[in-house]
């Protein structure tokens, strides 16, 4: 196991994971449903939140922390607690026992606007890469409906869509007969 490096305050992330063994994390609709009513209570407070998507076996996630003064804890506690919270209710509904998750959570931190784009349209369009869908909107699991709409959202929409020049960018960014899905880097070596 090894000790990765913790996250700082007011930095942008690429956080994601995968099941213990590449098992699923997720076994029934109701269970993405759930991961994301724990990521709300447990993660929420303090990130903001730019881009999501959850497949059945793992997770990516695009968060920035908050600034110090509005977490109190060590930022990576919050992400232990909703990875500890969603695996006792898994364990428990389905009987099983052990770790869910590889640990530890990878992370990459995102320094780079080129980078943030990217990860973006490959954060949406990972349904598409897997054969989950054939386009992002397909796939209810991901945050790409919620930044095309204008209905409410907690995900920082304004700054997703400026960095895209717009909803029309954003949406362009995403078509999958114009992006290349076999170019898509494999960012995480989850495939």
């Amino acid at each position: 196991m090894s000790n990765p490096i913790p996250l700082r305050h007011d930095a942008v992330y690429h956080i994601y994971n995968r099941g213990n063994n590449r098992q699923d994390l997720f076994i029934q609709e109701r269970n993405y449903r759930y991961f994301l009513e724990l990521y709300v209570h447990h993660v929420h407070p303090v990130v903001d939140t730019y881009a999501y998507c959850l497949l059945p076996n793992h997770f990516h996630l695009l968060i920035k922390v908050k600034p110090n003064d509005e977490v109190p804890k060590a930022p990576s506690q919050y992400f232990a607690n909703l990875f500890n919270a969603y695996a006792k209710a898994i364990n428990k509904a389905y009987d099983r026992t052990g770790s869910l998750f590889e640990r530890p959570f990878e992370r990459i931190e995102v320094t780079d606007d080129a980078y943030f784009t990217q990860l973006v349209a490959y954060i949406h369009l990972n349904p598409v890469k897997h054969g989950f869908a054939d386009a992002p909107d397909e796939w209810p699991f991901t945050s790409y409906r919620a930044l095309r709409t204008t209905r409410p959202t907690r995900l920082r929409r304004d700054v997703v869509l400026d960095w895209f020049g717009g909803r029309e960018g954003f949406i362009a960014a995403h078509e999958v007969d114009v992006v290349d899905l076999s170019g898509l880097p494999d960012l995480t070596g989850l495939s």
